[in-house]
């Protein structure tokens, strides 16, 4: 199977070739991916090397122009280092991109700290009408590339990883997919967190939600969710607890969880990568159990909520 990566590489060197609005702007990493298409299309594939600010600057630039910028490098490299370029270039501009991270929050751990950004997702909710698509699986990824690409003029971060599900789902971009019902709870997984969740679930009476879309946050699901699984429980009183794990800052969509529900009693548990730094190399599966997301530590915690 191949990677995100690869997946991502391959997609958008085919759509270079039926699309010519869209423009590929890199920051040297990822350039191999691209080297057919920027022979083919030299105007339209931009590495601008070491340059992370001035890769955001190109792009916003292209998007004043009326072009498609897709933007690629690492998320503390595209996010976190450049966030004043992509609030002011885009944002104040009032222009749209789709910016396309990899190693998120723990997938490169040889890298270092320098190259792992788990606040990148709750970072760029700071900012106004960013959609934000984090896949599971490379065959998710492409479906939300393309419809990313496809989305107008709209500003939109992919959130790629090396931390995959072992099968895609059938998502639709913007909604949550109910993978499992029960009565006991709602948990919400995202991303390469589904099959981790899956395993902590299992045996538990509870209701699994399927995020690959996080902003704009799927609140009508959720209420639906909650709703029957409140109504199927006996002496509840329509109250519902809330569980999301998240690939990323711990806590970064619970805003969104408690405004969905608003009107009704719940509580709410975000778990995800704590701010506490791991000085350690390690790998994924080390990251995950280190934070407290591998399988085991999951159940724990979840069933340690619940009512």
């Amino acid at each position: 199977m191949d990677t995100m990566r690869e997946r991502f590489a391959s997609v958008v060197s085919r759509l270079l070739d039926d699309d010519p609005r869209l423009a590929v702007v890199l920051a040297e990493i990822g350039k191999d991916g691209f080297t057919d298409a920027a022979r083919a299309h030299p105007d339209r594939v931009i590495n601008v090397g070491i340059r992370e600010q001035l890769l955001v600057g190109v792009g916003g630039g292209l998007a004043l122009t009326g072009m498609r910028p897709i933007l690629h490098t690492f998320a503390s490299f595209l996010v976190e280092r450049p966030f004043e370029q992509v609030k002011l270039d885009f944002g104040h501009q009032g222009v749209g991109g789709v910016l396309v991270s990899a190693a998120g929050s723990y997938d490169w751990p040889a890298g270092g700290y320098t190259h792992m950004a788990p606040g990148d997702v709750a970072l760029l909710d700071t900012l106004d009408g960013w959609t934000i698509h984090v896949p599971g699986h490379p065959d998710e990824a492409e479906t939300l590339l393309r419809d990313a690409v496809a989305a107008g003029d709209d500003s939109v971060y992919v959130r790629l990883s090396a931390h995959t599900n072992s099968a895609p789902r059938d998502i639709a971009p913007g909604r949550f997919l109910t993978v499992r019902e029960g009565r006991g709870g709602v948990v919400i997984a995202v991303g390469p967190m589904l099959d981790g969740v899956l395993a902590a679930v299992e045996g538990l009476d509870v209701t699994v939600l399927y995020a690959t879309t996080v902003r704009p946050f799927d609140g009508r699901t959720l209420r639906a969710a909650a709703g029957a699984g409140a109504a199927a429980r006996a002496g509840a009183a329509g109250a519902v607890d809330v569980v999301l794990v998240e690939p990323y800052l711990a806590g970064t969509s619970t805003a969104a969880a408690n405004d969905a529900l608003a009107d009704r009693p719940h509580r709410v548990l975000g778990l995800g990568i704590p701010r506490r730094e791991l000085r350690r190399y390690g790998t994924i599966d080390e990251h995950l159990a280190g934070r407290g997301l591998d399988p085991a530590s999951l159940r724990q915690r979840i069933s340690g909520f619940l009512r």
